[in-house]
């Protein structure tokens, strides 16, 4: 992982290196630090958009998507999370990466890289596929063309998100072809941070990608998806097992460059705030499923069921099974340390006194959208000075600034296994379903280190392949973890996992896209007023106006789904 700290250095030493050898007396006034554009070497290009692609993705997928899709709900600062309190939300960190790309794509022509031009022709379908993907209608055949002084240029239409789907798949069609050729000169390695410059790597995310988008539109254009699928599925070179999942390294070197909610650099509190959600914890523990302890922490504090006690419940914790007078709560920090030193805390009530249960599990988990997420399961110190000793933390891995489990998941062979899986159900040429969905847990299990339960886990009934697209997508949406951003594409395609808001959402229905922000109102606002007339009006607008969460964009219109 210190690679790529290494890697920033000699970019920064081999740019200025390659700007004072072109340096001239003439030039003596231009910006030392930076180098002419013709000159740049789109080797150094490609770590920026590779980093900001992985930070972006993960930034939604493990946190406010992650709290959509019930992966983990917040019990601190949690509106945007639990309750999808959403403003107007710019897309300017994607068009930025967009912008880099753009410039890549133009040095690699201009030197002759096929290499650097397939790199790049393969990130823009994933970025632009992120941006219709979360707010719809935008900026496509007319972008990154700010240059150029015609006004249609300056304040580009927004097309649709047909047309933005078929282009993503038509560049990556072209960059696979690229790679196909096996193009090899020019490439430095270390600067390819997702596959160190290996052609073959990049030739089976190109080709997974491609999977996913087709995949994308398969209720709104079933023919187009079909052919697409089964003729990427009868080349081959595919992401099929987890050693080939792309993924992007944290360096934990500062706040910037680490896991979004690693300790070292806020305290703690971003972590400790983060709960598992009841919807995803329950059927896990149901089915003894063994990613539990690699994501989640059993609970500091355990309730244990006690008729014999005078009070309804204890008022103080137990250590070693001794009350602990005055004691309501210990700190996180002290938590860990005296649990590592081998005691044991619990607190007793009695069910009958208390004319209620309480969740007693080992690890436990937040419903959706509580109303006061802090108290869940009569914690007695709510709010935000102490974390809920009753519910479950996530795993201490997560509180680390890197470790080899904490990386940004950009495509996994356990979602390429799941597509497939789902093809195949609905009678498509990619061979066998069952095969396929088996094989998508086996990547997800390997991916966490857990594949050695692979074989007793997939027998158990819940798990065991039932030939339903329910079965298929929920189990995706577990293996989507940190990387909820996908299981929400799926939701709004499939209905599926059937979700259900909590009772503090402000609609009985989960979100389908995000506003389009201010920049776009205020200085687009020609453009993407006509986007947004475009816009299918749901019950759920409620006087907020079309440009809202809950207006269903062109991919789900007409489908009636997800609600």
């Amino acid at each position: 992982m210190e690679k790529i700290l290494k890697l920033i250095g000699k970019s920064i030493l081999a740019l200025s290196l390659l700007f004072y050898s072109c340096q001239s007396l003439d030039e003596i006034n231009e910006n030392p630090n930076g180098v002419a554009p013709t000159i740049a070497n789109p080797n150094m290009l490609m770590p920026t958009i590779m980093v900001g692609v992985g930070q972006n993705l993960m930034n939604l997928g493990y946190q406010d998507i992650a709290g959509v899709m019930q992966h983990t709900q917040k019990d601190g600062w949690y509106g945007g999370h639990n309750h999808y309190e959403w403003n107007l939300q710019d897309w300017g960190h994607w068009y930025a990466l967009l912008r880099n790309n753009q410039f890549m794509i133009q040095r690699a022509e201009e030197t002759g890289s096929d290499f650097h031009k397939a790199v790049g022709l393969a990130m823009k379908p994933l970025i632009f596929g992120m941006i219709t993907d979360l707010w719809g209608d935008a900026p496509y055949s007319k972008a990154l063309q700010g240059n150029n002084d015609d006004l249609e240029y300056q304040f580009p239409e927004f097309d649709s998100q047909e047309m933005i789907y078929k282009g993503i798949l038509e560049d990556l069609r072209t960059a696979s072809e690229l790679f196909g050729q096996n193009p090899a000169t020019g490439i430095i390695p270390e600067y390819d941070l997702y596959f160190g410059g290996n052609v073959s790597g990049w030739l089976k995310f190109t080709n997974s990608l491609r999977l996913r988008y087709y995949m994308r539109l398969s209720e709104k254009l079933p023919d187009f998806a079909k052919s697409g699928i089964e003729e990427v599925y009868t080349k081959g070179n595919l992401i099929t097992s987890a050693a080939d999942d792309v993924m992007m390294d944290y360096i934990g070197a500062s706040s910037a460059d680490s896991w979004p909610s690693a300790s070292a650099f806020d305290a703690g509190s971003n972590f400790r705030r983060l709960k598992p959600c009841n919807t995803l914890l329950d059927p896990m523990l149901e089915t003894e499923d063994p990613r539990v302890s690699v994501w989640f922490r059993p609970v500091h504090c355990p309730w244990v069921e006690d008729r014999s006690l005078h009070v309804a419940m204890d008022p103080f914790i137990r250590k070693n099974g001794v009350l602990q007078s005055g004691v309501l709560s210990l700190d996180d920090a002290v938590y860990v340390q005296e649990i590592a030193a081998g005691n044991v805390f619990t607190r007793h009530y009695n069910p009958d006194l208390l004319g209620k249960n309480l969740d007693t599990r080992k690890f436990v988990g937040l419903p959706p959208g509580h109303l006061q997420p802090s108290a869940h399961n009569e914690n007695p110190t709510p709010g935000q000075l102490l974390e809920n000793q009753h519910v479950s933390q996530l795993a201490d891995v997560y509180r680390l600034s890197k470790h080899n489990l904490l990386k940004a998941r950009i495509i996994s062979a356990a979602e390429v296994n799941f597509i497939l899986a789902e093809a195949a159900l609905k009678g498509w040429a990619v061979g066998d379903a069952a095969g396929h969905y088996n094989e998508g847990i086996r990547a997800s299990l390997d991916a966490w280190g857990v594949g050695e339960s692979y074989d007793d886990f997939v027998k158990h009934p819940y798990i065991a392949y039932n030939g339903t697209q329910r079965q298929i997508i929920e189990q995706k949406w577990i293996a989507s973890w940190t990387n909820a951003t996908e299981a929400w594409f799926d939701f709004k395609r499939t209905g599926y996992p059937a979700l259900t808001p909590g009772p503090a959402s402000p609609e009985p229905v989960l979100p389908v896209r995000f506003n389009y922000g201010n920049n776009e109102v205020n200085f687009n606002n020609a453009q993407v007023e006509k986007a947004i007339q475009r816009l299918e009006v749901t019950p759920y607008e409620k006087g907020r106006g079309a440009n809202n969460q809950w207006s269903k964009p062109w991919l789900l219109q007409g489908t009636g789904k997800p609600w």
